[in-house]
C-alpha cells in the first residue's frame, strides 16, 4: 500500500479480501470475474470497486437488478469503512460488507479512513422517480412540447446531477482479462487494442528459430480453434534482428492490423502491429510475443453514426452507444427510424458514411475482412434451406465456414456441443420444416454458433411468433449473453424488454431517443405503455427526440463519454484488402454446394414430381398434332408438310417453359442464405456454378424426356447432319431448355419478391413463341430479325431446322419466290453448328450478368 491510502477490506458470503488501490475489482457472475457471486439477481459483470486516487468508489455497470446503498440504487459512489453495499436487491440481495484493515491508518487525502465516507446523493434514480424529466414527471397525454416546459423547472434539491456532483467521476483501472467499458478504449493516443487487459500467454522468440502456429499439435504454437488451419503462420526472426509473420496458405488468412497478407505472403512486424490468426491476436513486446484470445469478452461501441442516401438524405443520424461485454442490448422504434440501417452500419454490412463501430477498440470497418469471423448475424428470415434436417444443415453450413483441413470428426462435435447448448439435440434428425418458429430461430442461431462468434445480432427474431415463443427467444438471447457473449437484437416487441442489459430507442428519422436501462425507458420519456411512446413518435415526428435525449441526466451517465470523441469520416481500405480470404478452395466449396443443393432439391418431393410431369405432360401435347417430320407425299415437290414446324414449336416453347421454371425462384428465395454466406468467404462463382450444374442437369433430363416423347411416334429423316436427326434435335432442345434456364436464373437475380418471378416467367414464354420464326417471317425485317437473335428460341428452332430442313419441309413465306429461304434454316453441318454455338452463348451471357446481379444480394462493403 502506498503512504497515505486506506487499506479496505470486503467482506462477502463470509469471504474476506483486502483491497489493492493498484487495480479495481469486479464483481458479478461472471466465474472469471474477481468476485464471483452465485446469485440469479446479480448481473454478469454487475459491478467494479476501484481506487481513484483520493477516495474508493463502486461503479454500477448498468446492471439489470441494481446495486444498492442505504436501500438507494446507485450508479457510482463512494464508500469506505463501514459502507455496506447490496447486489440486486436493497434488502435481501448479496451483501457487500467494507472494513478498515486492522492496523490502518485513516490519513489520506480524502475521508475514507476510520470513520465512514460521507454517502454522495446517487446519480441514478429509483424507478419511478422520473429522471428522465429531471425530478418531476409530465402527464403521459401532454404534448412533447409541453413536456419540455416540465423538463426545463427546478431541479429537485435532494437530487445531485453528475455534472453538479461534489466530486469528479475518476476512470477506474481495468481489471486483467476485461476490456475497456463503452467510451473508455479507442482514444488518440490509445493502444490500437488490448490495451488494458493482460495476455491470455507469453510465448519466447528466438533468434533463429521458427515458430508455427496452428490447430495441429506439432506447431510450437498450438491454436486450439477450428477456424485455423492445422499449419496457417509462423513467426520467424530476419538477419537483421526484426520478426516477420508468414503465412502458410492457410485458408482463413492471417491478418495484420486486420487486413490480410496474401496467401502464403509474409510482413515484418513491429510492437504496435497486431497479428490475427482466428480468434487470437498476437502482438511483439521485445522479444517476447503475446497471446490473447478472444473468448467473448469484448466491449462494443458505434461512435457518431450518419447514413447518407442519394440526394444528401441522412437516414441513421449521429447515432452513438457503448455497450460492455457480455450484455444484452435491444434496440426498437416505429418504422422510419432507421432501426434495419443502423443494424447494416454495426455489422458492416453497409458502412456509414461518417462515424466509427468500435470491436474492443477496434475498428471494424478498416478491420472488416478479419473481425468478420468473429460476428454472428441471423437474419428476419431463416438462413437455412428448411427441406433439410437440423444436422444436415449445420453440417454443409459447417463444411462451408471451416477450412478444408477440418476433419470430419472435428466439425462433428462442434455441431453436437452447439445442439447440445441451444436444446436441439433431440430435434436434430427433424427436417427444419417441421419445427416451430422459436425451434427454427434457434436452428439458425446455432449456425452462427458454430464459428464461435463473441458479438451475436439478430434482426427482428420474435417476428410471427406468439408471445410464449416470443419469450423463449429472448430468454435464449439472454442465455446467450451471460454465457460470455455480446448479443444485439432488434425487435418489434416489447413484452420482454427488461431482460436486456440495456435499450436503445430509435426517434423517426434515424436518431437516438433514448439508451439506458430498459426499466427505466418508460418513465424518461414520461409515459406508462410502449404503445403510448410510439404514438407520440407518431404524431410529433418534427420533435427534437435526440436533443432532448442529449439534455437529460441519462445521457450523462450512458452515452456522454461515446460521444465525447469527435465525429471521423469513414475511410475505407481499397476493395481487394477488404475481400475476406475464402476458407475452402473454389473446387471445395463447388462440391460442397453441388451435395448441398442436391440434397434441398432430393428432399422436397413435390418439387421433384413436378419437374418429371411438366416435361412429360408437354411431350404428349406435341404428339396429339396428326403430322411427321418429313414430306406428306415425298416424290411431289409441292406438297409440303407444314405441321412439322408446328411440332418443333410446341416442343420449343415447353423446353423455354420447362427450363426457365426450373431457375426462376432460387436465387430470389435464397437471397438471406447467400447474402449471409458471402460474408463468411462464399465464393459467388463457386455459388452460381452449383446452381447451373445441378439446374442443367435437371434441365438436360428434362429435355430428354420432351423428345423421348415427342419422337416416340414420329418418322424421322434416315440421316442427320453431324450425327443421328433423334441426337441433333434433342441436343437443340437441350441447349434451349439449358439458355432458358439461365434466362430463368437471370429473372431470379433481378426481382426484389418472389411474388414477381410467375408474371416475368408467362412473359418470357410469351416472347419466345413469337420470335421462332414459324408463326410468320422474321428473317428480311429490320429491326425485327436482329430483335430476334436475342431470342434462345430462334436459334433453337433453327438448329432444328437445319436437321429436319424446314426451309423446304414448310411451305415458303412468298409462294411466288420459293427460293426466298431463312438463311437460319440452311440444311448444312455449319449452320447448325453456328445455330449451336450462338444458342450456347447466350446462356454464357446470361450466367456473367447473373454473377453481375448478385452482388445487389451481397454486403455493399464486400461488392467490387
Amino acid at each position: 500500500m502506498g503512504r497515505g491510502v486506506p487499506e479496505l477490506v470486503l467482506e462477502l458470503n463470509g469471504n474476506t479480501w483486502t483491497l489493492d488501490p493498484s487495480r479495481s475489482y469486479t464483481l458479478g457472475r461472471d466465474p472469471q470475474g474477481d468476485l464471483a457471486i452465485d446469485d440469479a439477481r446479480v448481473s454478469w459483470r454487475h459491478a467494479t470497486i476501484s481506487w481513484s486516487g483520493r477516495s474508493w468508489f463502486i461503479e454500477d455497470h448498468g446492471s439489470t437488478n441494481g446495486t444498492y446503498v442505504r436501500g438507494q440504487r446507485i450508479q457510482q459512489v463512494e464508500i469506505g469503512p463501514g459502507s455496506v453495499l447490496h447486489l440486486g436487491n436493497a434488502t435481501d440481495g448479496p451483501r457487500v460488507s467494507l472494513s478498515a484493515a486492522a492496523g490502518a491508518g485513516a490519513a489520506g487525502g480524502h475521508a475514507a479512513g476510520a470513520q465512514q465516507a460521507p454517502l454522495q446523493q446517487p446519480h441514478h434514480q429509483p424507478q419511478g422517480s422520473g429522471a428522465g424529466w429531471h425530478g418531476q414527471q409530465a402527464p403521459a397525454h401532454q404534448a412533447p412540447a409541453q413536456q419540455q416546459a416540465w423538463q426545463q423547472q427546478p431541479q429537485a434539491p435532494q437530487q445531485v446531477p453528475p455534472q453538479q456532483s461534489s466530486h469528479q467521476k475518476v476512470p477506474h483501472q481495468q481489471s486483467p482479462g476485461h476490456p475497456a467499458g463503452p467510451g473508455q478504449g479507442g482514444a488518440a493516443g490509445a493502444p490500437p487494442v488490448y490495451g488494458d487487459r493482460s495476455p491470455t500467454t507469453f510465448h519466447q522468440l528466438a533468434l533463429g528459430r521458427v515458430m508455427r502456429i496452428g490447430r495441429a499439435l506439432e506447431n510450437e504454437l498450438v491454436v486450439s480453434d477450428l477456424q485455423v488451419s492445422r499449419h496457417h503462420a509462423e513467426f520467424h526472426a530476419t538477419p537483421d534482428g526484426r520478426f516477420e509473420i508468414r503465412d502458410l496458405g492457410s485458408h482463413n488468412g492471417t491478418y495484420v492490423n486486420g487486413l490480410p497478407l496474401q496467401k502464403s505472403g509474409s510482413a515484418l512486424i513491429g510492437p504496435n502491429d497486431i497479428v490475427g490468426v482466428g480468434h487470437s491476436t498476437f502482438r511483439l513486446v521485445g522479444d517476447r510475443l503475446e497471446e490473447f484470445v478472444d473468448t467473448g469478452e469484448v466491449s462494443f461501441s458505434a461512435r457518431h453514426l450518419t447514413v447518407t442516401v442519394d440526394g444528401g438524405k441522412q437516414i441513421l443520424k449521429d447515432v452513438s452507444f457503448g455497450v460492455p461485454e457480455k450484455s444484452l442490448i435491444a434496440v426498437i422504434g416505429p418504422s422510419g427510424s432507421g432501426k434495419s440501417t443502423l443494424l447494416k452500419a454495426l455489422t458492416g454490412y453497409r458502412p456509414a458514411n461518417q462515424g466509427d463501430v468500435l470491436y474492443d477498440n477496434r475498428n471494424l470497418y478498416k478491420q472488416f475482412a478479419e473481425l468478420r469471423q468473429r460476428i454472428g448475424l441471423v437474419p428476419q428470415d431463416d438462413i437455412l434451406h428448411k427441406e433439410l434436417s437440423v444436422t444436415k444443415a449445420l453440417k454443409y453450413a459447417a463444411k462451408l465456414r471451416f477450412p478444408a483441413d477440418t476433419t470430419e470428426a472435428e466439425r462433428q462435435s462442434r455441431i453436437t456441443e452447439v445442439l447440445a447448448e441451444l436444446k436441439l439435440d433431440i430435434h436434430k434428425d427433424k427436417k427444419i420444416t417441421s419445427l416451430s418458429g422459436g425451434q427454427r430461430k434457434r436452428v439458425s442461431v446455432a449456425l452462427e454458433l458454430l464459428t464461435k462468434p463473441s458479438l451475436i445480432f439478430l434482426d427482428e427474431p420474435t417476428s410471427g411468433l406468439d408471445p410464449g415463443m416470443d419469450r423463449d427467444v429472448m430468454q435464449l438471447l439472454r442465455g446467450l449473453a451471460d454465457d460470455g457473449r455480446t448479443v444485439l437484437v432488434v425487435t418489434h416487441s416489447v413484452a420482454e424488454l427488461a431482460i436486456c442489459d440495456k435499450l436503445l430507442v430509435m426517434a423517426p428519422g434515424g436518431s437516438v431517443a433514448y439508451f439506458g436501462p430498459p426499466e427505466e425507458a418508460l418513465n424518461f420519456f414520461g409515459y406508462t405503455s410502449w404503445a403510448d411512446v410510439f404514438s407520440a413518435f407518431e404524431n410529433y415526428r418534427d420533435y427534437d427526440w435526440a436533443g432532448r435525449w442529449r439534455g437529460s441526466q441519462h445521457y450523462q451517465m450512458y452515452a456522454a463519454d461515446i460521444d465525447a470523441v469527435a465525429a471521423q469520416p469513414v475511410n475505407m481500405p481499397p476493395p481487394q484488402q477488404m475481400r475476406p480470404p475464402k476458407p475452402q478452395g473454389w473446387g471445395a466449396q463447388l462440391w460442397t454446394l453441388i451435395r448441398r443443393y442436391s440434397s434441398v432439391i432430393a428432399s422436397d418431393k413435390g418439387f421433384m414430381g413436378l419437374m418429371l410431369i411438366l416435361p412429360a405432360v408437354l411431350g404428349v401435347v406435341s404428339v396429339v398434332i396428326p403430322a411427321e417430320f418429313g414430306l406428306a407425299e415425298p416424290d411431289p415437290p409441292s406438297r409440303f408438310n407444314g405441321k412439322a414446324g408446328t411440332i418443333m414449336l410446341i416442343l420449343a416453347v415447353g423446353m423455354c417453359f420447362s427450363g426457365a421454371a426450373n431457375s426462376v425462384r432460387e436465387l430470389i428465395k435464397e437471397r438471406v442464405i447467400y447474402e449471409r454466406e458471402r460474408a463468411t468467404g462464399l465464393s459467388r462463382s463457386a455459388y452460381l456454378m452449383s446452381k447451373v450444374i445441378v439446374l442443367g442437369v435437371i434441365t438436360a433430363f428434362q429435355g430428354v424426356i420432351i423428345c423421348a416423347i415427342g419422337f416416340a411416334t414420329r418418322d424421322l429423316p434416315a440421316e442427320g447432319l453431324i450425327m443421328p436427326p433423334a441426337v441433333e434435335i434433342c441436343l437443340s432442345i437441350i441447349a434451349l431448355g439449358f439458355t432458358s434456364m439461365m434466362f430463368g436464373l437471370v429473372i431470379s437475380s433481378l426481382v426484389r419478391t418472389a411474388e414477381k418471378t410467375m408474371p416475368l416467367l408467362v412473359m418470357f414464354a410469351i416472347i419466345q413463341v413469337v420470335f421462332t420464326g414459324v408463326l410468320f417471317q422474321v428473317y428480311g425485317s429490320p429491326g425485327l430479325e436482329q430483335f430476334a437473335w436475342l431470342m434462345p428460341s430462334r436459334w433453337a428452332m433453327a438448329a432444328a431446322g437445319t436437321t429436319l430442313d424446314l426451309a423446304h419441309l414448310m411451305p415458303p413465306w412468298d409462294p411466288k419466290n420459293p427460293t426466298d429461304l431463312d438463311p437460319l434454316w440452311e440444311h448444312s453441318a455449319s449452320q447448325w453448328g453456328i445455330n449451336i454455338t450462338v444458342l450456347l452463348a447466350l446462356g454464357v451471357i446470361c450466367g456473367i450478368a447473373v454473377a453481375r446481379l448478385l452482388r445487389r444480394h451481397e454486403p455493399e462493403v464486400m461488392r467490387k
